[in-house]
């Protein structure tokens, strides 16, 4: 009994801890992310007829739906919101040239900032997939369902060691999943704080490369 006692009060804390670095780090980064978002905003009307957000129902702590906020980056259809759309391949037609550009750098994820505030995401943690995904992997890859344990995050341990994007085949995925068990399993605030930093710099990377790129044609 006392063993248990002390488990429960160590996940209480775990988790308060964990709340009050959602909360007091995305206080610290709507004001200036709600100006970058305006921009943003402003520049996905201007590429291209439709919405600016883009809306699915995803998976997230016990299994629960909720709906992911994105920043649409693909020409608009009746059935973009739906969640039915198919899983986006490298230079797909489909993306505009706003939506290029934001999915390089990660920026096409901003608005999910709601759904930490909300409650439905942390900033850190496994990134939620396609209900789709997680049907195909759940009986394929070994405690894939302990992902649903724990909120998922805008960014991850998965990501910053390499695991951006679409996970669109069996080893990529694998990969990934050893990635967000990995931070499951030693979770700590210093290990969110890394995380953080390291999704920083790799932005930072990323998006130098882009205007390098650019500055070269």
């Amino acid at each position: 009994m006392a063993h248990d006692t002390t488990v429960f009060k160590f996940w209480l804390e775990a988790k308060n801890q964990k709340a009050i670095f959602n909360y007091v780090l995305t206080a610290f980064l709507f004001i200036p992310a709600l100006l970058i978002m305006t921009i943003i905003a402003a520049a996905i009307k201007l590429d291209s007829p439709g919405p600016v957000l883009f809306t699915q129902r995803r998976q997230g702590l016990n299994n629960r739906d909720f709906t992911i906020f994105k920043f649409r980056t693909m020409l608009f259809s009746e059935d973009s919101n739906t969640g039915e759309i198919s899983q986006v391949m490298l230079d797909d037609e489909r993306v505009t040239r706003v939506g290029r550009f934001l999915r390089l750098t990660g920026l096409d994820e901003l608005p999910q900032l709601i759904n930490v505030l909300k409650g439905e995401m942390s900033l850190i943690g496994p990134r939620p997939h396609l209900k789709a995904l997680d049907q195909k992997y759940c009986s394929r890859i070994k405690d894939y369902n302990k992902r649903h344990n724990v909120k998922p995050g805008i960014t991850g341990w998965a990501q910053v060691n390499g695991s951006r994007g679409d996970a669109d085949s069996p080893e990529k995925m694998k990969f990934r999943i050893e990635h967000d068990l990995f931070y499951i399993d030693n979770w700590s605030i210093f290990l969110d704080l890394k995380i953080f930093l390291m999704t920083i710099l790799m932005l930072l990377g990323t998006f130098a490369g882009f205007l390098k790129r650019n500055d070269q044609r």
